[in-house]
């Protein structure tokens, strides 16, 4: 398995982002090939975090692909600042 990791700062209304993500987004998700996972969560202080799940690297990519033009397109105004993006191969779970 592999996961991609985002992390935005700076947003400015997460229960608005939280919508959009949650009716627009985990859609997306969902139809990409060895599709697992998707978790959105609020760190607090202006902080999201989104968690990709996935059989193999190429749905990360895809994955990365799409969350960047979704925020683009949907989320600008809400999560100004880019985000840092981590992925890899998921070498430990429970």
């Amino acid at each position: 398995m592999y996961a991609a990791v985002r992390r935005y700062e700076g947003v400015t209304d997460s229960a608005e982002a939280a919508r959009l993500v949650n009716e627009g987004f985990v859609p997306l998700m969902r139809q990409v090939a060895g599709f697992v996972a998707y978790y959105w969560l609020d760190a607090g202080d202006g902080v999201m975090v989104s968690t990709s799940v996935f059989q193999d690297r190429a749905g990360v990519e895809e994955s990365t692909l799409r969350a960047a033009q979704f925020v683009r397109d949907n989320l600008a105004v809400l999560l100004p600042n880019p985000p840092e993006v981590m992925a890899g191969e998921v070498v430990a779970s429970a």
